[in-house]
């Protein structure tokens, strides 16, 4: 509110107690639900030490990640982020849209280390016939320990 005083004049001033409220209260929600927007298929890749992926290597490029779980499902994750359970002829239509639109995505399937290494190779065929130039592996670093032996 602005009060009249002696020879200043008006002053105004803002009581932003409310705003630190809501912006506290907006903080609260956001942490309760970031975790659960960021779920994903459990899968144990297998170790190797094999050179990563930098930022530099994908770009603006979004990868197109296949995922096969311990049980050998099948979970297409595309572009905009989404993970969900699919068919083959789902896989073959999808991710076809998806490489017609930009062919340079990189695509990679990421393979439970106890799944039969069969369905993972079924997965890479797929992949394949839906126009994949280079189908790459998804792998975890060996523990620091394996590192030190070679």
């Amino acid at each position: 509110m602005a009060q009249l005083t002696g020879k200043r004049g008006l002053i105004g001033e803002m009581n932003v107690v409310p705003y630190i409220d809501v912006m506290l209260v907006l903080l609260i929600i956001f942490m309760a639900t970031t975790p659960l927007l960021s779920r994903g298929v459990q899968v144990d890749l297998p170790k190797a030490d094999a050179k990563p992926m930098t930022l530099e290597d994908l770009e603006d490029k979004k990868p197109v990640i296949l995922s096969v779980d311990a049980e050998g499902q099948m979970y297409l994750n595309l572009v905009d982020g989404g993970e969900r359970v699919v068919d083959e002829d789902t896989i073959l239509a999808e991710v076809s849209a998806v490489l017609a639109e930009r062919q340079d995505n990189p695509v990679l399937v990421q393979g439970d280390h106890t799944v039969d290494y069969g369905r993972v190779v079924q997965a890479m065929v797929i992949l394949q016939q839906a126009g994949a130039p280079n189908v790459g592996l998804m792998t975890d670093p060996p523990p620091e320990s394996d590192r030190r032996r070679r």
